[in-house]
């Protein structure tokens, strides 16, 4: 019996002793139900909660939420050593900062208020289940779950001519739809998190991914023309490639339309073994998905630059990094936990003549004793002055992120000052490379979480010293596509992010030019403004 089939049928049985035999078969449609008819009964709320009640009509939205960082938000160990840590620290003043977006439905109904007795909560409670979302009536706060809740049978959501259905009342909300601005305001109340004071001793702007969005020129009072408005949904919530029905069950008669995925794609990752339903290939196929879905988003992100300049009889290496299509900054969310970082290798005849930001596989980033390392992630420190891992002790936070692009016009000097960030290689203008390279790469690389943030929490004893290996490093590889058994030259565009060499510089894809803002001139490649 399939995970779907159970879900139905529980459903059913829970509405037996309500309404009956006949009930029964009217709510499932078997009686011909079709847009338009009237519908007796609904689920209610309490089966509403319930993801597993969802899944019985939106099988593919529910196998694509159950892999995803939403459905993981309340069982991620690094969460549950952090809010335990939190709460031992403060002496329980972090009360329900965390768990009010990690599981808000819990909060809501009192089945936990400080998220340390999450495993005793039942299932359909846990993490940012489809109620949740879909149930959400007015934005009161763009910060720390600021959000209202109907508490009705309604769900909301972006099309504006819903299907009679057997389940639920059913109201197009702009807070749902992705091509409405509002809906960026919705998601922010969760992904944008001030710390509350106390136990904070003040009121840093811990993440900040809604405000970033709201300066950028993809928001709509910055940008050119509303076809350029690109909310959250827009990337992280991407359509399906055909139409399908939004909702499929017996008796229902649903048009196809654009189905919107809902993986939610970012960049943190399950580190255990999730989904985990009891049916190992679909849960190593919905992993698989996921980490796909995490990979595209991840690529599109930078354009990045590459220029050598010849230095007398060494050389430098300078390469830009442009956040052209993240739609905010980049990192984001919660930027103090990521490690993003730029490696950088020159060669000459096939030998290394420079490298920088080569770290290996389970090395800390931050324990690189690399002069020249590129690192991009936000800094918190504690009011005594030192930097520290624990949200709760920041008194303030140093930005180390490359901005949201902020104009589409090339005259305006914010194009270049607040979405673009340079380094030479080496950093020192005083040291060159030794020799004239014939091949440069550039790869670059994000942990999702540092290691050095990971090994504070396993030192502690919050967090299990196993999990360290499953932190991933992703790789940026926007010119993959480019690396076909036909195309032998591009071949390490599959394992790079950019290189300048003859074959980039020569080949008519790439943005070939000569930098003569200083001399002696650099000799640049790039890539295109869409990838």
């Amino acid at each position: 019996m399939t995970r779907r089939l159970v879900a139905a049928l529980l459903t059913i049985v829970g509405r037996v002793g309500i309404v009956g035999i006949g009930g029964i078969v009217g709510s499932l449609g078997v009686v011909g139900l079709s847009c338009g008819d009237d519908v007796p009964a609904y689920r209610s709320r309490a089966e509403l909660l319930d993801p597993a009640t969802c899944a019985a009509c939106h099988a593919k939205h529910y196998d694509e939420w159950s892999g995803s960082m939403h459905a993981y938000a309340s069982r991620d160990p690094v969460f549950l050593a952090m809010n335990r840590r939190g709460q031992e620290e403060t002496g329980g003043a972090l009360g329900s900062f965390c768990v009010n977006c990690h599981a808000p439905m819990a909060v809501r109904e009192g089945a936990t208020v400080d998220g340390l007795n999450l495993a005793d909560v039942p299932d359909h409670l846990q993490a940012v289940g489809c109620y949740f979302c879909h149930n959400v009536s007015a934005v009161e706060e763009t910060h720390n779950n600021g959000l209202r809740l109907a508490d009705d049978v309604t769900m909301r959501g972006r099309i504006g001519d819903p299907v009679g259905n057997p389940a639920h009342r059913s109201e197009a909300s702009s807070l749902l739809s992705g091509a409405e601005a509002d809906s960026a305001t919705m998601c922010g109340a969760c992904h944008d998190l001030v710390l509350p004071v106390p136990p904070a001793s003040a009121a840093v702007a811990l993440e900040r991914t809604f405000q970033e969005w709201s300066g950028a020129v993809f928001a709509p009072d910055q940008a050119p023309s509303p076809s350029a408005v690109a909310t959250c949904n827009s990337c992280h919530m991407p359509p399906s490639t055909a139409l399908e029905p939004i909702a499929e069950g017996p008796g229902l008669k649903v048009r196809s339309r654009t189905r919107h995925l809902h993986q939610f794609a970012g960049v943190d990752v399950a580190l255990t073994d999730f989904p985990d339903s009891g049916d190992p290939a679909r849960d190593l196929e919905l992993r698989a998905d996921q980490r796909t879905q995490i990979q595209q988003l991840l690529d599109i992100t930078l354009r990045i630059d590459v220029c050598v300049q010849q230095v007398g009889s060494g050389s430098a290496v300078y390469v830009t990094l442009d956040n052209a299509n993240a739609g905010h900054n980049w990192p984001s969310g919660a930027s103090q936990d990521r490690r993003a970082f730029v490696e950088v290798i020159a060669y000459s005849a096939g030998a290394r003549i420079y490298q920088s930001g080569v770290i290996g596989d389970g090395e800390t980033v931050t324990a690189s004793a690399d002069p020249d390392l590129w690192l991009f992630r936000d800094r918190m420190f504690a009011a005594a002055g030192g930097e520290t891992h624990m949200f709760w002790e920041a008194a303030r936070a140093e930005p180390g992120t490359i901005g949201a692009q902020v104009t589409s016009d090339p005259a305006d000097p914010r194009f270049y000052t607040a979405s673009h960030a340079v380094r030479r290689f080496p950093a020192s203008r005083s040291a060159t490379i030794p020799g004239l390279p014939d091949r440069v790469t550039v790869r670059v690389r994000i942990q999702p979480m540092g290691l050095d943030f990971v090994d504070d929490l396993i030192g502690s004893g919050h967090l299990a010293a196993s999990l360290r290996s499953a932190i991933p490093t992703f790789d940026l590889l926007p010119n993959r596509a480019l690396a076909a058994p036909t195309r032998p030259q591009f071949a390490p565009l599959a394992a790079v992010s950019m290189e300048w060499s003859e074959a980039t510089r020569t080949a008519g894809v790439f943005y070939a030019r000569q930098d003569f803002s200083e001399l002696p001139a650099k000799d640049c490649v790039g890539m295109p403004r869409k990838p």
